[in-house]
Protein backbone atom coordinates (compact mmCIF):
# COMPACT_ATOMS: atom_id res chain seq x y z
CA UNK A 1 0.00 0.00 0.00
CA UNK A 2 2.79 2.43 0.92
CA UNK A 3 6.37 2.30 -0.35
CA UNK A 4 8.93 4.88 0.77
CA UNK A 5 12.33 4.84 -0.90
CA UNK A 6 15.43 6.85 0.10
CA UNK A 7 13.34 9.70 1.53
CA UNK A 8 15.16 12.85 2.59
CA UNK A 9 13.22 15.59 4.41
CA UNK A 10 14.41 18.70 6.19
CA UNK A 11 13.44 21.63 8.38
CA UNK A 12 15.46 24.53 7.02
CA UNK A 13 19.11 23.44 6.98
CA UNK A 14 18.50 20.49 9.32
CA UNK A 15 18.02 17.11 7.65
CA UNK A 16 15.38 15.30 9.70
CA UNK A 17 15.13 12.20 7.47
CA UNK A 18 18.29 10.80 5.91
CA UNK A 19 17.35 8.26 3.27
CA UNK A 20 14.37 6.45 4.85
CA UNK A 21 13.03 3.33 3.10
CA UNK A 22 10.08 1.26 4.33
CA UNK A 23 6.98 -0.57 3.12
CA UNK A 24 3.50 -1.07 4.54
CA UNK A 25 1.24 -3.78 3.16
CA UNK A 26 -2.54 -3.47 2.98
CA UNK A 27 -4.21 -4.55 6.24
CA UNK A 28 -1.11 -4.31 8.44
CA UNK A 29 -0.47 -2.48 11.67
CA UNK A 30 3.08 -1.16 11.47
CA UNK A 31 4.76 0.61 14.41
CA UNK A 32 7.42 3.26 14.05
CA UNK A 33 9.57 3.33 17.19
CA UNK A 34 12.40 5.50 18.40
CA UNK A 35 13.42 8.14 20.92
CA UNK A 36 12.22 11.73 20.77
CA UNK A 37 13.83 13.50 17.84
CA UNK A 38 14.36 10.30 15.84
CA UNK A 39 12.22 11.63 12.98
CA UNK A 40 9.04 9.60 13.46
CA UNK A 41 6.58 12.49 13.35
CA UNK A 42 8.53 14.08 10.51
CA UNK A 43 8.08 10.90 8.48
CA UNK A 44 4.31 10.98 8.98
CA UNK A 45 4.15 14.66 8.07
CA UNK A 46 6.25 13.98 4.98
CA UNK A 47 3.80 11.30 3.87
CA UNK A 48 0.98 13.84 4.21
CA UNK A 49 2.86 16.59 2.34
CA UNK A 50 3.40 18.77 5.42
CA UNK A 51 7.22 18.75 5.38
CA UNK A 52 9.59 19.72 2.56
CA UNK A 53 11.15 16.67 0.90
CA UNK A 54 14.49 16.91 -0.88
CA UNK A 55 14.80 13.47 -2.38
CA UNK A 56 13.40 9.98 -2.63
CA UNK A 57 9.92 8.66 -3.30
CA UNK A 58 6.66 8.13 -1.41
CA UNK A 59 4.24 5.92 -3.33
CA UNK A 60 0.72 5.21 -2.11
CA UNK A 61 -0.98 2.42 -4.06
CA UNK A 62 1.45 3.11 -6.88
CA UNK A 63 0.87 6.87 -7.00
CA UNK A 64 3.69 9.29 -6.18
CA UNK A 65 2.87 11.63 -3.28
CA UNK A 66 5.91 13.90 -3.39
CA UNK A 67 4.89 17.20 -4.91
CA UNK A 68 1.29 16.90 -3.76
CA UNK A 69 -0.33 19.07 -1.08
CA UNK A 70 -2.07 17.70 2.02
CA UNK A 71 -5.52 18.58 0.67
CA UNK A 72 -4.73 16.43 -2.38
CA UNK A 73 -3.35 13.50 -0.38
CA UNK A 74 -6.17 13.13 2.16
CA UNK A 75 -8.80 12.36 -0.54
CA UNK A 76 -6.49 9.63 -1.86
CA UNK A 77 -7.13 7.73 1.39
CA UNK A 78 -4.57 8.81 4.02
CA UNK A 79 -5.46 10.43 7.33
CA UNK A 80 -3.42 11.52 10.36
CA UNK A 81 -4.36 11.64 14.04
CA UNK A 82 -1.77 14.19 15.20
CA UNK A 83 0.18 14.24 18.42
CA UNK A 84 -1.79 16.12 21.06
CA UNK A 85 -5.10 15.27 19.34
CA UNK A 86 -5.73 18.84 18.02
CA UNK A 87 -9.50 18.66 18.30
CA UNK A 88 -11.62 21.82 18.17
CA UNK A 89 -12.56 22.55 21.78
CA UNK A 90 -15.23 25.19 21.10
CA UNK A 91 -17.46 23.11 18.83
CA UNK A 92 -19.50 19.99 19.54
CA UNK A 93 -18.38 16.39 19.17
CA UNK A 94 -20.63 15.99 16.15
CA UNK A 95 -19.24 19.15 14.50
CA UNK A 96 -15.69 17.92 15.15
CA UNK A 97 -16.58 14.72 13.30
CA UNK A 98 -18.07 16.63 10.36
CA UNK A 99 -14.79 18.53 10.00
CA UNK A 100 -13.22 15.18 9.13
CA UNK A 101 -15.27 15.07 5.92
CA UNK A 102 -13.95 18.41 4.66
CA UNK A 103 -11.49 17.16 2.02
CA UNK A 104 -13.62 14.21 0.85
CA UNK A 105 -16.52 14.77 -1.51
CA UNK A 106 -18.91 11.84 -1.16
CA UNK A 107 -22.64 11.21 -1.14
CA UNK A 108 -24.22 12.26 2.19
CA UNK A 109 -25.21 8.63 2.72
CA UNK A 110 -21.53 7.64 2.97
CA UNK A 111 -20.85 10.40 5.52
CA UNK A 112 -23.80 9.13 7.57
CA UNK A 113 -22.49 5.56 7.29
CA UNK A 114 -19.06 6.64 8.55
CA UNK A 115 -20.58 8.66 11.39
CA UNK A 116 -22.65 5.65 12.46
CA UNK A 117 -19.45 3.56 12.33
CA UNK A 118 -17.65 6.03 14.59
CA UNK A 119 -20.50 6.01 17.09
CA UNK A 120 -20.55 2.22 17.02
CA UNK A 121 -16.81 2.09 17.83
CA UNK A 122 -17.09 4.91 20.39
CA UNK A 123 -20.49 4.76 22.13
CA UNK A 124 -19.33 7.49 24.52
CA UNK A 125 -18.97 9.93 21.62
CA UNK A 126 -22.58 9.27 20.70
CA UNK A 127 -23.63 9.96 24.28
CA UNK A 128 -21.63 13.21 24.24
CA UNK A 129 -22.33 14.21 20.63
CA UNK A 130 -23.77 17.60 21.64
CA UNK A 131 -21.00 18.43 24.14
CA UNK A 132 -18.16 20.81 23.30
CA UNK A 133 -14.89 19.04 22.48
CA UNK A 134 -13.13 20.89 25.29
CA UNK A 135 -15.42 19.36 27.93
CA UNK A 136 -14.33 15.79 27.13
CA UNK A 137 -11.77 13.84 29.16
CA UNK A 138 -8.33 13.20 27.65
CA UNK A 139 -9.30 9.69 26.61
CA UNK A 140 -12.55 10.88 25.05
CA UNK A 141 -10.69 13.59 23.14
CA UNK A 142 -8.35 10.93 21.76
CA UNK A 143 -11.38 8.88 20.68
CA UNK A 144 -12.78 11.99 18.99
CA UNK A 145 -9.49 12.60 17.16
CA UNK A 146 -9.53 9.00 15.86
CA UNK A 147 -13.22 9.29 14.96
CA UNK A 148 -12.61 12.52 13.05
CA UNK A 149 -9.85 10.80 11.06
CA UNK A 150 -12.16 7.87 10.26
CA UNK A 151 -14.69 10.38 8.88
CA UNK A 152 -12.25 11.09 6.03
CA UNK A 153 -12.72 7.43 4.97
CA UNK A 154 -9.02 6.50 5.11
CA UNK A 155 -7.40 3.36 3.77
CA UNK A 156 -4.22 4.24 5.70
CA UNK A 157 -4.63 5.73 9.18
CA UNK A 158 -1.55 7.26 10.81
CA UNK A 159 -1.57 7.80 14.59
CA UNK A 160 1.06 9.96 16.29
CA UNK A 161 1.47 9.14 20.02
CA UNK A 162 -2.19 8.21 20.68
CA UNK A 163 -1.52 7.19 24.31
CA UNK A 164 0.29 10.39 25.32
CA UNK A 165 -0.94 11.80 28.63
CA UNK A 166 -3.56 9.13 29.20
CA UNK A 167 -4.17 6.93 32.26
CA UNK A 168 -3.15 3.23 31.98
CA UNK A 169 -6.73 1.94 31.75
CA UNK A 170 -7.54 4.47 29.02
CA UNK A 171 -4.35 3.55 27.15
CA UNK A 172 -5.45 -0.09 27.07
CA UNK A 173 -8.80 1.01 25.64
CA UNK A 174 -7.12 3.14 22.97
CA UNK A 175 -4.99 0.20 21.79
CA UNK A 176 -8.08 -2.01 21.73
CA UNK A 177 -9.74 0.57 19.48
CA UNK A 178 -6.71 0.71 17.14
CA UNK A 179 -6.92 -3.06 16.75
CA UNK A 180 -10.66 -2.83 16.12
CA UNK A 181 -10.19 -0.12 13.47
CA UNK A 182 -7.61 -2.32 11.75
CA UNK A 183 -10.01 -5.27 11.78
CA UNK A 184 -12.46 -3.06 9.86
CA UNK A 185 -9.96 -3.09 6.98
CA UNK A 186 -8.00 0.10 7.68
CA UNK A 187 -4.21 -0.15 7.47
CA UNK A 188 -2.44 1.53 10.42
CA UNK A 189 0.91 3.28 10.81
CA UNK A 190 1.52 3.89 14.51
CA UNK A 191 4.05 6.14 16.24
CA UNK A 192 4.03 5.34 19.94
CA UNK A 193 6.39 5.77 22.91
CA UNK A 194 4.68 2.88 24.71
CA UNK A 195 6.67 0.42 22.64
CA UNK A 196 5.54 -2.81 24.29
CA UNK A 197 1.84 -1.98 23.92
CA UNK A 198 2.38 -0.97 20.30
CA UNK A 199 4.34 -4.10 19.42
CA UNK A 200 1.69 -6.40 20.92
CA UNK A 201 -0.79 -5.28 18.25
CA UNK A 202 1.71 -4.72 15.41
CA UNK A 203 2.43 -7.02 12.49
CA UNK A 204 5.79 -5.34 11.90
CA UNK A 205 7.88 -2.49 13.27
CA UNK A 206 10.70 -0.16 12.27
CA UNK A 207 13.13 1.39 14.75
CA UNK A 208 14.37 4.89 13.91
CA UNK A 209 17.39 6.77 15.22
CA UNK A 210 18.48 10.26 14.13
CA UNK A 211 16.50 10.21 10.88
CA UNK A 212 17.37 6.69 9.78
CA UNK A 213 15.89 3.20 10.02
CA UNK A 214 18.27 1.13 12.14
CA UNK A 215 16.34 -2.16 12.30
CA UNK A 216 13.04 -3.71 11.24
CA UNK A 217 11.19 -6.90 12.02
CA UNK A 218 7.90 -8.38 13.16
CA UNK A 219 6.28 -7.17 16.36
CA UNK A 220 6.98 -10.55 17.92
CA UNK A 221 10.68 -10.41 16.98
CA UNK A 222 11.01 -7.02 18.63
CA UNK A 223 9.29 -8.22 21.79
CA UNK A 224 11.30 -11.45 22.07
CA UNK A 225 14.71 -10.03 21.19
CA UNK A 226 17.05 -7.54 22.82
CA UNK A 227 16.26 -4.79 20.32
CA UNK A 228 14.09 -2.60 22.53
CA UNK A 229 16.27 -2.96 25.60
CA UNK A 230 19.66 -2.48 23.95
CA UNK A 231 18.84 0.13 21.32
CA UNK A 232 15.55 1.80 22.20
CA UNK A 233 15.61 1.74 25.98
CA UNK A 234 19.36 2.00 26.35
CA UNK A 235 19.85 -1.04 28.54
CA UNK A 236 19.77 -4.82 28.56
CA UNK A 237 16.72 -6.97 28.43
CA UNK A 238 15.48 -7.71 31.95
Amino acid sequence: MLRITDLVSSYGHIKALKGISLEIQKGEIVSLLGANGAGKSTLMKSILGMVRTEGGSIQFKGQELIGKKSHEIVPMGISLVPEGRKIFIDVSVEENLKIGTFFRKRPPARDKELQDMVYQIFPRLYERRSQLGGTLSGGEQQMLAVGRAIMSDPQLLMLDEPSMGLAPLVIAEVFHVIKKVNEMGITVLLVEQNAKMALKISDRAYLMNTGQIVISGTGEEFLQGDVLASVYLGGKKG
